[in-house]
């Protein structure tokens, strides 16, 4: 038998979709393109529970606090108010140092220095002479310093009359639940506490981002997510407006 001349090879199919093969199973084009799409899907997924679950993780115990004293904060007044009861209150009057004092910030950082207060400085004030009534006859009210020294547990306030020879001071002594919502409040605090509370404050932030991401990934059900969010939206003015 004898063999033709030349050969015709089929040169190979290049129209329709390619093949791969999976585990011993050809797949086609569309199947390899949507198992690449639910890997990174999966991948996504995956990468935004850690960083909701870290960013949960940094603001636990000062969620507990905030939540806790915003609680208190929001019952702080009439109708539905919750006392966290009465500070103790206590006066006296400390004489003045013989070199006296510039200005009421002097007065101030030497009140901390002389009675060991922790806490901030807060604004000094000065109000110059001015005549005032008292009857019928009329007389000068001298200029009046005053400071106030603040920190969560308390307070610190001092007085003082140009022409006196003492300093009158007021100190006011905080409540355990009235410490926390100042704490809340950030009086008397450092930059540092500050600046923890603003990374708290990105966290809630983050937290409701990735929450809000997390639930339109795993749920078909999107527009029930709209309707709720607009509800409470809807729910925080009406509320707000009463």
């Amino acid at each position: 038998m004898n063999a033709p001349d030349t050969l015709n090879p089929q040169p190979p199919a290049t129209s329709g979709p390619k093949h791969y093969r999976s585990h011993g199973r050809l797949i086609d084009d569309a199947e390899q393109f949507a198992r690449k799409n639910r890997s990174r899907r999966s991948t996504f997924l995956k990468w935004l529970r850690k960083v909701h679950g870290w960013i949960g993780l940094w603001g636990a115990l000062l969620g507990l606090l905030f939540g806790a004293t915003g609680f208190l904060l929001n019952h702080r007044a009439p109708p539905l108010r919750i006392s966290t009861g009465e500070p103790q209150v206590s006066q006296m009057q400390i004489p003045l140092p013989a070199e006296g004092f510039k200005t009421p910030r002097d007065m101030g950082l030497w009140l901390k220095k002389e009675l060991k207060i922790e806490g901030n400085l807060g604004r000094a004030r000065k109000e110059p002479a001015h005549p005032v009534g008292w009857g019928d006859k009329s007389t000068i009210q001298p200029e009046q310093w005053s400071v106030m020294v603040a920190s969560p547990g308390g307070g610190v306030m001092a007085e003082y009359w140009v022409g006196n020879n003492f300093v009158s001071v007021k100190r006011t002594e905080n409540t355990f639940l009235a410490m926390m919502t100042n704490l809340h409040k950030g009086v008397g605090l450092s930059v540092g506490w500050v600046l923890l509370i603003d990374t708290f404050a990105g966290s809630i932030v983050l937290l409701s981002l990735t929450g809000v991401l997390l639930w339109t990934e795993l749920n078909k059900k999107r527009t029930a997510g709209v309707v709720i969010v607009a509800a409470s939206l809807i729910a925080a003015i009406v509320c707000g407006l009463i």
